[in-house]
């Protein structure tokens, strides 16, 4: 299935069914923390990585943190942004939010600070983020680079994994295994739509969990 078609199954999903499939697997994508900041909407896409890095640019680069992974980014993308600097500057804002907006971006995500919540929400731009801070990345932090490997909570993510992202938390897919975790977490969503179908039809929500949730995952080869 190609790269638009996985993302569809995604967005189709919630996080808990994705971090249960990967359980299953015994892979780690879960990332807690990282709360949702603008609107409501869950987002599901491809990632394009940002790394950002403490004090100004060297060489006195122009290039505004954020502004090349938007610019290059599709529909189908999440903007993730690494900002572990360890100085409060936020890794995201209110133009960089409009530019991603316009770019039909579906949602950013970011380890460390963002800052224009409001502003964010006004235009309809879902933000996920550690904090939030009033404060300027303007001669505290820079981009030291883009769709590079990053590092969000204690997970390992690459340009090109896939990301998805709600009000319970965050769960990045890596590439090589996306099919197979969102065939599982197909099979888990469909299993707790029977389970809670059972339940509005008058089954004791005790035989319900106690036979059926423990084994909900099966054995994964």
């Amino acid at each position: 299935m190609n790269t638009k078609g996985l993302v569809e199954r995604l967005a189709a999903l919630d996080t808990c069914a994705v971090s249960d499939a990967q359980d299953s697997l015994g892979v780690s994508g879960t990332v807690t923390g990282l709360v949702r900041r603008s609107t409501n909407s869950t987002i599901a896409g491809r990632v394009q990585t940002v790394k950002l890095s403490a004090g100004k640019p060297p060489g006195g680069s122009s290039s505004h943190l954020g502004t090349r992974a938007t610019a290059s980014a599709k529909d189908i993308d999440v903007v993730v942004v690494e900002q572990r600097s360890g100085i409060d500057a936020a890794g995201w804002g209110g133009v960089l939010a409009t530019a991603a907006k316009a770019q039909g971006i579906r949602g950013v995500i970011i380890e460390g600070p963002t800052r224009d919540v409001d502003e964010c929400t006004k235009i309809g731009l879902p933000v996920f983020s550690r904090s939030t801070t009033p404060r300027t990345a303007r001669g505290r932090i820079h981009e030291s680079a883009f769709n590079v490997d990053i590092r969000v909570g204690d997970v390992n993510v690459s340009a090109g994994d896939f990301v998805i992202a709600d009000g319970t938390g965050v769960v990045f897919v890596p590439a090589a295994i996306a099919t197979k975790v969102l065939d599982i977490a197909e099979q888990i969503a469909a299993k707790e739509r029977l389970m809670a179908e059972d339940i509005a039809a008058g089954r004791p929500v005790t035989d319900v969990m106690d036979k059926d949730y423990e084994t909900l995952l099966g054995t994964q080869d």
